[in-house]
């Protein structure tokens, strides 16, 4: 069995602010990095648990480098850097995703760290009509491969998403609970971890009964966002002032859902 994982920092147990995921010098980052290398480990442990032979982990959030290489699971190896592109190594010769430390799409009232793609501009994506998140979106990468997301860990609101889109046989570990944006009711990242390690090792054994996300194609697709990124502390009323710059597309394939240029 073999397991590619892509992670955020978003959904991570433990982080709950803005101020720990988009200031890559700052120290509160630096404490979310290593909050996040204990969720990998968890996850890392629960497919080897289950019979995993390999597992790929994917360093997923926007910055270059967020694991840390000294505390990285010697049972999985690691894809990290910058300028590697959609899904690099990710092929038909892996069986099922996990997603770890994912949070909800934009907008959503009790999503903890809720965005699409960029927390600054209000991004927001449409395919076929319906609004689709970073959940979802890394679903119809995987599907395209024919591969099934069966785990995803992330706060309240992000495993609810994913049930949406991907139906109730996909594992879901929610390790916290959203008031708002910025606020939530946490589990402590030791029993997180816990609850990852185990539903990651679930989550093998249901493999066969969770099917790839695929949707039509040729695909319609939408794109919305600021002109100009709204600084820290903007209002939900003068970011839904400000201009937006909007994009059509139809794309042929699942792969390349984030490229409307």
């Amino acid at each position: 069995m073999n397991v590619y994982i892509v992670t955020d920092l978003e959904g991570i147990s433990g982080v709950t602010t803005f101020a720990q995921t988009r200031d890559s010098d700052g120290e509160l980052y630096q404490g979310a990095r290593r909050l996040l290398m204990g969720d990998i480990a968890a996850a890392v442990d629960g497919c080897l648990a289950g019979g995993a032979a390999r597992v790929c982990v994917l360093d997923g959030h926007g910055h270059p480098l967020n694991v840390i290489p000294e505390l990285m699971h010697p049972g999985a190896e690691y894809i990290c850097g910058r300028g590697f592109g959609v899904a690099p190594g990710l092929d038909e010769s892996f069986d099922c995703g996990m997603l770890v430390g994912y949070h909800a799409m934009a907008h959503t009232p009790d999503g903890v760290l809720c965005h699409t793609q960029n927390s600054r501009t209000d991004a927001r994506y449409w395919y076929h009509d319906r609004e689709f998140g970073e959940i979802g979106q890394e679903a119809m990468i995987f599907g395209h491969f024919g591969i099934p997301v069966v785990m995803v860990t992330g706060d309240a609101a992000a495993c609810r998403e994913t049930r949406e889109f991907l139906g109730d046989e996909v594992v879901t570990v929610a390790v916290k609970h959203g008031f708002s944006r910025e606020s939530c009711r946490m589990v402590a990242p030791e029993r997180a971890r816990a609850m990852i390690r185990e539903g990651a090792r679930e989550a093998l054994s249901r493999v066969g009964r969770c099917r790839p996300f695929t949707v039509p194609l040729p695909m319609p697709g939408r794109f919305e966002a600021l002109v100009e990124p709204m600084p820290a502390g903007a209002t939900q009323a003068q970011i839904d002032a400000a201009p937006r710059r909007r994009l059509e597309k139809v794309f042929e394939d699942q792969l390349h859902i984030y490229s409307f240029a």
